[in-house]
């Protein structure tokens, strides 16, 4: 029995890493680049364009503001185009990428606009081109501020994807759904949330400890 839990608890395990590591890739790779367009465009930003600004503002607040739960169900349509299913852990990757993506976009937005504008202004007083200040002034500086919104939302991520697991997409959630809810088996139950403590507080020491590194006013 003690096997078949361990077992149980593994399978469940890899199912939700798989959701979030390719959900979280993909909202890093397409939220950050979303971040840097709506600080650059801002009314002081380096490349001012207020309907560019508005328009991804705009865009980011109303994906937002959709519960995860509600999303996932609208996504249904896109998902089975996307993946060619609704259930599963890949099915459920999509509406947690479009979910995380805005979030992590905010984050990273606010670390990004906490950059000293002296050096920017400095940059530009140098001949850097726009580019160059991205690369070798915004980036660098916002670095460790990125890094632990993205801790913030790779511990989100895992909240949601248990939710996601409860309706069909399998991982943890599935299995607390499944063993703990409709068998009232409270051993498998407490198991899951275990894990799923383990997990987040894995994930948080991580990412708290790579930001402290990255940060230069502590070296």
């Amino acid at each position: 029995m003690q096997n078949q839990i361990i077992d149980l608890l593994l399978t469940g395990l890899i199912d939700t890493l798989l959701m979030v590591g390719s959900s979280a890739i993909l909202a890093f790779l397409i939220g950050l680049p979303l971040a840097i367009l709506l600080v650059i465009s801002s009314e002081h930003g380096i490349y001012p364009s207020k309907g560019i600004n508005q328009s991804l503002g705009w865009i980011v607040n109303v994906t937002r503001s959709v519960p995860f739960l509600i999303l996932m169900v609208a996504l249904i349509p896109l998902t089975r185009w996307i993946v060619g299913t609704s259930y599963g852990v890949w099915a459920a990757a999509v509406p947690l990428t479009l979910a995380a993506t805005p979030f992590f976009a905010r984050i990273a937005e606010v670390s990004l606009r906490e950059v000293d504008q002296g050096l920017i202004e400095a940059a530009q007083a140098m001949g850097c081109s726009r580019r160059q200040i991205i690369w070798h002034v915004l980036l660098p500086e916002a670095l460790p501020g990125i890094v632990a919104g993205f801790t913030v939302t790779l511990v989100t991520m895992i909240n949601s994807s248990a939710i996601a697991g409860a309706i069909g997409a399998g991982g943890l959630g599935d299995i607390a759904y499944r063993y703990g809810y409709q068998r009232f088996d409270m051993q498998i139950m407490f198991a899951v949330i275990a894990v799923l403590v383990v997990l987040v507080m894995f994930v948080q020491y991580t990412g708290d400890a790579i930001s402290s590194q990255l940060d230069k006013r502590k070296a």
